[in-house]
């Protein structure tokens, strides 16, 4: 069985994203090519914002949503512990210092109601999380964010799809980004991301941020980097675009499924009124985690884990001195997490397998 299965969807989607390679190939604009800003245009239209920017991957997307902020060494980024690294990393690595704060037990998702203790003089962002492809709480965490003055930055890399009381993930906040990693919800075949703004002067200096800090050839105003979005891989996106909105609705019913049919016997995703997920993982929380994948692993069932270790736990945040027991629910959800097979190709048969499987292992 296949964790992500994207062998299935490439053959469902062949013609289209063989024909949108091809027309790449024909043309040879590799580089910042036709495809990007016609992508651009789509997904700024879905998302409901004025503007798209695709960049290299979702990584180089947060950085360059802090480079636009011109977030400076020494300022503070508020975010979640419970997330992949790269949301960490991007905030360290412009020198500033990432300020965790505690998430909420249902969601896992950043506590809006623990937001506001955190904000210090220094604090320059807030940058929550939408995990596993459920957004967070951006009408709490925009409230406190407009009494302070501060920007918000949607980490939106597993989200990308999402609903939330009628507005797009992407779309809830100053600056979003997303990944299109292959197995994210739209995921292409390689690396890539974008960022998404309604603000003008952000989106122009993102534009500039992604190649060199430049706005006109050889001419830089800003510091940048080199983060463009290859032209086929926003082909491929483009191939894959006709049928995402059917691929959401597949991960809504298949998510809801899952949900149903292990109610009672493990915890399953929790999804608040208004709110819908893309289940970019299908997260359950188990006692025993690994005797549960040792017994799913047996059974032939493929499992992972997002994410074992908190970012205050982690290494190369041990300057930060927050040891174990500073955020106890991001550190119990790191124990006790697990991902099942999740995709929009997964048939009932293979998810009852699943099923069975999970409630042998726990019983």
């Amino acid at each position: 069985m296949e964790f992500i299965d994207l062998k299935s969807q490439y053959r469902h989607l062949k013609p289209a994203i063989d024909q949108r390679i091809q027309q790449v190939l024909d043309h040879g604009q590799f580089i910042m090519g036709p495809e990007v800003a016609e992508l651009e245009a789509v997904l700024a239209d879905y998302v409901g914002v004025k503007h798209c920017v695709g960049v290299a991957d979702g990584t180089t997307a947060l950085m360059i949503a802090l480079m636009a902020l011109d977030i400076q060494p020494g300022d503070e980024v508020i975010t979640t512990p419970f997330t992949f690294i790269a949301t960490g990393e991007m905030i360290a690595l412009m020198g500033a210092k990432p300020v965790f704060v505690e998430i909420d037990p249902v969601s896992w998702n950043l506590d809006p109601a623990l937001l506001e203790a955190a904000i210090t003089p220094r604090t320059r962002a807030i940058m929550p999380v939408s995990l596993y492809g459920q957004c967070a709480d951006f009408d709490a965490i925009n409230a406190v964010a407009a009494k302070h003055g501060l920007p918000v930055i949607e980490d939106g890399a597993q989200s990308f799809g999402a609903r939330y009381h009628g507005r797009r993930s992407c779309g809830l906040s100053t600056l979003a980004t997303t990944s299109f990693f292959p197995s994210k919800p739209l995921g292409c075949y390689g690396d890539g991301g974008a960022c998404f703004t309604n603000d003008d002067a952000l989106a122009q200096r993102m534009r500039q941020i992604r190649v060199h800090g430049q706005n006109r050839r050889y001419h830089h105003p800003v510091l940048g980097l080199n983060g463009r979005l290859d032209t086929l891989q926003a082909a491929i996106l483009l191939g894959k675009w006709p049928t995402f909105a059917d691929e959401v609705a597949a991960r809504e019913r298949i998510g809801a499924r899952y949900s149903d049919k292990l109610a009672g016997i493990v915890t399953t995703p929790q999804l608040a009124p208004g709110y819908s997920s893309v289940y970019a993982q299908y997260t359950i929380e188990v006692d025993n985690r690994d005797a549960v994948q040792a017994s799913l692993k047996a059974a032939g069932i493929p499992t992972a884990v997002h994410y074992p270790i908190p970012l205050h736990l982690q290494p190369v945040f041990a300057g930060l001195g927050l040891g174990a027991g500073s955020f106890p629910r991001a550190e119990a959800a790191g124990r006790r997490v697990m991902s099942l097979p999740m995709h929009p190709f997964l048939d009932e048969a293979s998810q009852d397998r699943v099923v069975d499987a999970v409630r042998a292992a726990v019983a």
